[in-house]
C-alpha cells in the first residue's frame, strides 16, 4: 500500500463517525443510543429510528477500515522491532493487544478511575506511579486500561517490562526511539529493578513526560518509589498506592462475601477459583504466607535501602545487612509482631470474663459438654507461647535483633501502608497513650496466628483430648482471634475513611468502648461495641448502657449522638425500654458497615 492510499484511508476514517451503538430498555421499550469518546470524555445521545440504519453502516465501515490499517501497522511494527534492537522487553501492536485482552471483563479496583483520568486528562509534565506490594492488582490495572483503548490510542501505546541487569540508559534509548515513532502512552512495569532508578528517575518526568508522553511507572518496590518522590520526582508525580485493599473492594472485585473470609484471605487480589484469577490464596498456608512476607516485604525493604543514597539509609540495620541477615531479621520481626498479637489476645481472653463465659458455655453444651477451658494451665500456656516465639532460627542468629531494629523496620512497614497504629485512650489517665498495631493485610496476620495456635495444640495436655474436643477448643480460640481482628479491621477502616474524626478505643478502670468516633469540629461523638457474633444479646450493650461511662465520655468528647453494636447479624434495633437506662441500641451488620464507609 502506497503512502497516498494510506492517507486516503485515514481521511475516510476521519470522516466516518467513531464509537458504537448501545441499547437501553426504558419502561419495557428498547431505545438505541449512539456513544463515542471525544477529548477523553464519553458522550452519548439518543438515535432516531430514521438515522439508525445508516449510522450503524458507517460505524461498521469505519471499523473495517481501521482493521485494515491495523494489519498493515502490525506488520510495520514487527519489521521495526526486528530493525531496532530494543534493550528492554517491549510489547506493542497485536502483541500488546493479546497481553491486555484476557483481563478486559475483570472487575476493576477503585483506583482505576484515577489512572484513567491521568491517561486521558490534560495533566502534563508529571508521571503516574502505581506502586504497592505483590498481588495487589498493579499490572492488572495497566492491562485493563490498555484493553479498553480505542484503535488510535492502542497504536500509540507501549508496555515495557524491566528485567534484572537493565539500566536507565537502556530505558532511555528505547524511549527515544518510541518517541520518534509517535508513541504517546508508555507503561513501564517493575521499573525499580533498575539499580539507578532512585537517583535518576527525573528522566521520566523532565524529558519524556515534558515532551507530551503519558508515563506510568509501576512496581513492587514501594519504598523505592517513596524515596524517589521525596527527591528526584518531587512535585512531578502522581502517586497511587495499591497495598491496602478494604473489605468493600475485596467483596466487589473478587466477589467474595463475609468478614471471616476477609480475615482469613484479605490483603491481595488473589483467591483460588473465584472470578479474579486462579493462582490460589497467598495466605491459605503458613508456607505461602512466609514466602509472601519474604519476597513482597522483606526483600522489598532491603532492595530499597541498598539502592538509596549509596546504602546510607540502613542506620541500625547496617550490621544485619552486612551479615546478610537483614531479610531474615525483617521476616522475624513481622512474624514477631503477629505472634505478640496472638499472645495478647489469648492472655486477655484467658483472663477475662469472655473466656469464663466461653468455658461456661462449653460446660453446659447440651450435645458435647467439656470443661477443658477450666483445666487450661494459664501460666503453662503463656510460657509455651513465649517459647514458641523464640525458637525460630535462634541457633542460626549471629546478630541479636534489638529494639532499634524493630523500631526501624516498623517505620518501613508504616511507609508501605502495611501497618497502622490504632490509639488506646484511658479515661482514668488522659496523658496515657497506648497503640496497637493493625496489619492492613489481615490474611497475613491470621495465617501466622493460626500457625501458632496449631503449634500450641501439639502440647501433651491437648494431645490427650479426643479429636472432637481438640477441634472444638481450637475453634473456640480461633474465634477469639477472629473477634479481635474484626475489632481491629473496623477501627482501621473507620480511621482511614473518617479523616476528619479521631477514632480510638476508650478504656475505663473496668471495661471499655471498643470504638469511639469523635467529631472535633462538631463537638460530639459516637460509641461502639464490636462483636464477632450473629446474636443480639443484651450483655453486649452493658458498657454502652453504663451511665457513668457515658457521662465520663460526654464530659471529654461531647454529647453521644449514637450508640451502636457492630456484629455479623442482620441490622436491627435493640429496644431497652424498661431498663434503668432506657434507650435503643442500633445493631449494624459488619459487612454493610464496612461497605458504607
Amino acid at each position: 500500500m502506497t503512502s497516498e492510499e494510506y492517507n486516503k484511508i485515514l481521511a475516510e476514517i476521519a470522516a466516518l463517525p467513531p464509537g458504537g451503538i448501545t441499547y437501553k430498555k426504558i419502561n419495557g421499550k428498547e431505545y438505541a443510543y449512539y456513544q463515542w469518546r471525544e477529548n477523553g470524555k464519553q458522550h452519548s445521545r439518543r438515535t432516531k429510528d430514521s438515522e439508525l440504519k445508516e449510522l450503524s453502516r458507517q460505524i461498521a465501515h469505519r471499523k473495517e477500515l481501521q482493521e485494515m490499517l491495523q494489519d498493515m501497522e502490525i506488520r510495520e511494527t514487527l519489521e521495526n522491532k526486528e530493525t531496532y534492537p530494543f534493550r528492554c522487553m517491549v510489547r506493542i501492536g497485536e502483541e500488546l493487544n493479546r497481553f491486555a485482552k484476557p483481563v478486559k471483563k475483570w472487575v476493576k479496583r477503585e483506583c482505576y478511575r484515577q489512572l484513567y483520568d491521568y491517561i486521558y486528562g490534560e495533566i502534563q509534565d508529571r508521571v503516574y506511579i502505581l506502586y504497592g506490594l505483590r498481588r495487589t492488582g498493579k499490572t492488572t490495572l495497566i492491562r485493563q486500561i490498555i484493553s479498553e483503548m480505542d484503535f488510535d490510542a492502542l497504536g500509540k501505546t507501549v508496555f515495557i517490562q524491566i528485567q534484572d541487569g537493565r539500566t536507565l540508559d537502556d530505558v532511555n534509548q528505547d524511549l527515544k526511539y518510541l518517541e520518534q515513532k509517535g508513541y504517546r502512552y508508555v507503561f513501564i512495569d517493575e521499573v525499580t529493578l533498575l539499580d539507578d532508578f532512585i537517583e535518576g528517575a527525573a528522566l521520566f518526568s523532565d524529558i519524556f513526560a515534558a515532551s507530551g508522553m503519558k508515563i506510568v511507572l509501576s512496581g513492587t518496590d514501594s519504598l523505592g518509589f517513596m524515596f524517589t518522590e521525596d527527591e528526584e520526582l518531587y512535585d512531578r508525580c502522581i502517586m497511587c498506592h495499591t497495598t491496602f485493599i478494604p473489605y468493600r473492594e475485596f467483596e466487589n472485585v473478587l466477589g467474595i462475601t463475609g468478614i471471616d473470609e476477609y480475615i482469613q484471605y484479605g490483603g491481595t487480589m488473589s483467591f483460588s477459583g473465584r472470578r479474579y484469577n486462579d493462582n490460589g490464596s497467598i495466605f491459605a498456608t503458613k508456607k505461602s504466607t512466609d514466602e509472601y512476607v519474604d519476597s513482597a516485604i522483606a526483600k522489598n525493604i532491603q532492595h530499597s535501602l541498598k539502592n538509596y543514597k549509596y546504602e546510607d539509609h540502613f542506620r541500625s540495620l547496617r550490621r544485619l545487612y552486612e551479615k546478610n541477615e537483614l531479610t531474615n531479621a525483617i521476616n522475624r520481626i513481622v512474624e514477631d509482631i503477629n505472634h505478640r498479637f496472638t499472645i495478647e489476645v489469648l492472655t486477655r481472653d484467658f483472663q477475662s470474663n469472655d473466656l469464663k463465659i466461653s468455658a461456661g458455655n462449653l460446660r453446659k453444651d447440651k450435645k458435647q459438654p467439656t470443661d477443658i477451658l477450666d483445666r487450661v494451665d494459664i501460666c503453662k500456656v503463656n510460657e509455651m507461647l513465649k517459647s514458641l516465639l523464640e525458637i525460630k532460627d535462634k541457633e542460626e542468629q549471629t546478630v541479636e535483633i534489638q529494639d532499634a531494629h524493630r523500631f526501624e523496620v516498623k517505620e518501613y512497614l508504616d511507609l508501605l501502608d502495611l501497618t497502622v497504629e490504632i490509639e488506646n485512650r484511658w479515661m482514668t489517665d488522659y496523658n496515657r497513650r497506648e497503640t496497637r498495631i493493625v496489619f492492613s493485610q489481615p490474611g497475613m496476620r491470621y495465617s501466622q496466628a493460626e500457625a501458632l495456635i496449631k503449634s500450641l495444640m501439639q502440647d501433651d495436655m491437648f494431645r490427650n483430648l479426643s479429636l472432637a474436643e481438640r477441634n472444638r477448643v481450637t475453634e473456640r480460640i480461633t474465634d477469639e482471634i477472629k473477634g479481635r481482628m474484626m475489632e481491629d479491621l473496623v477501627l482501621l477502616e473507620t480511621k482511614i475513611s473518617k479523616k476528619e474524626c479521631e477514632v480510638f478505643r476508650l478504656q475505663f478502670a473496668v471495661g471499655e468502648f471498643d470504638m469511639v468516633v469523635f467529631y472535633p469540629e462538631k463537638g460530639n461523638c459516637e460509641i461502639y461495641e464490636i462483636k464477632h457474633s450473629r446474636e443480639v444479646v443484651l450483655q453486649q450493650c452493658r458498657h454502652l448502657l453504663d451511665e457513668a461511662k457515658c457521662r465520663d465520655a460526654e464530659f471529654r468528647y461531647g454529647p453521644i449522638i449514637g450508640k451502636y453494636v457492630i456484629y455479623r447479624g442482620t441490622a436491627t434495633t435493640l429496644l431497652t425500654a424498661g431498663l434503668e437506662a432506657a434507650e435503643d441500641i442500633t445493631y449494624l451488620n459488619v459487612e454493610e458497615y464496612l461497605k458504607g464507609l
